[in-house]
């Protein structure tokens, strides 16, 4: 059984980003919210092997009227718990009762440090929201004398904002986030190049090759170790191998009509981690993937 599980409050999102389905409205699978019942039943069956989920796939997790409930469930079975969030919906009250549910992790994404750059990538957002909720989680930590949620400022590294990297790093310390991350960006067209792409090859997935083309800086292989430690539950209870998996055409089962370890141990499921052994390349969601694959300088 896995030790880890990424499970999906909603697929539902306020704003419009260009590199995700979930923003762009281009799911072929259905909207909507994670029904507690059936989060509580996804718990009962797998507490006594799970010890850290995160309350994240697609989707805003706020968005979910009961997030903090599922959040609650957790670690009443005194689970691990992480979440990630573009912080429109924290106000004052809202970041008291986040520290009062025991999350231990929220990633906070702020990848702009002016609206300008800031709504570059997140299409309808607003960058004094994040500024505004990440000071109200901050001072909840402080008033309830608390050392959770720890609070990462998550900075999505793309041409638009690339420069101000250095800058984020004193914006974090200056308002006492615990953390500082540059995450690289997936890009969906990238073989010709993409506006979205870094000048900086530090910072993205991808290099130029000498025809002109783009490719993965990474040579993957034949394995992945999500595969045998980890599994993404979608909000209507649909089971999927890992969180490249956007749009959930990999399904290996579904709890409506087995368990998940019934799932977790099925054919189906065999049948996905032996591609991953001997064909990995060839499976669609893996293309475009850097998890489990050797870094060549």
């Amino acid at each position: 059984m896995p030790i880890s599980l990424s499970i999906e409050p909603t697929t539902a999102c306020n704003l419009g980003c260009p590199e995700c389905p979930s923003g762009l409205k281009q799911f072929t699978r259905p909207t909507g919210k994670l029904n507690l019942d059936l989060h509580e039943k996804m718990l009962d069956q797998v507490k006594k092997s799970v010890f850290y989920i995160n309350y994240y796939f697609q989707g805003e997790p706020f968005l979910h009227p009961q997030f903090l409930d599922l959040i609650r469930s957790a670690k009443q079975r005194k689970i691990y718990t992480a979440t990630s969030t573009n912080a429109h919906f924290i106000n004052s009250e809202k970041a008291k009762e986040i520290v009062a549910s025991g999350l231990d992790r929220l990633i906070i994404s702020i990848d702009g440090l002016t609206q300008e750059t800031y709504e570059n990538y997140r299409v309808h957002g607003k960058l004094d929201k994040v500024i505004e909720g990440t000071k109200h989680l901050v001072a909840a930590k402080q008033e309830a004398q608390s050392k959770t949620p720890h609070l990462i400022f998550q900075f999505l590294a793309v041409k638009p904002n690339e420069h101000e990297i250095p800058e984020v790093f004193r914006l974090g310390k200056e308002m006492g986030v615990d953390e500082v991350r540059i995450k690289t960006a997936q890009l969906y067209d990238y073989k010709h190049g993409n506006p979205l792409m870094p000048e900086n090859e530090t910072y993205a997935r991808y290099k130029k090759n000498v025809d002109g083309t783009y490719s993965l800086k990474y040579k993957t292989g034949n394995h992945c170790w999500r595969m045998w430690s980890s599994s993404v539950l979608t909000w209507d209870g649909k089971v999927v191998p890992c969180c490249f998996d956007k749009d959930a055409q990999h399904v290996l089962g579904s709890l409506e009509n087995a368990t998940f370890k019934e799932i977790w141990d099925s054919s189906a499921y065999r049948g996905f981690r032996n591609a991953v052994l001997t064909s990995r390349n060839e499976i669609d969601i893996c293309q475009n993937c850097s998890e489990g694959a050797k870094v060549w300088a």
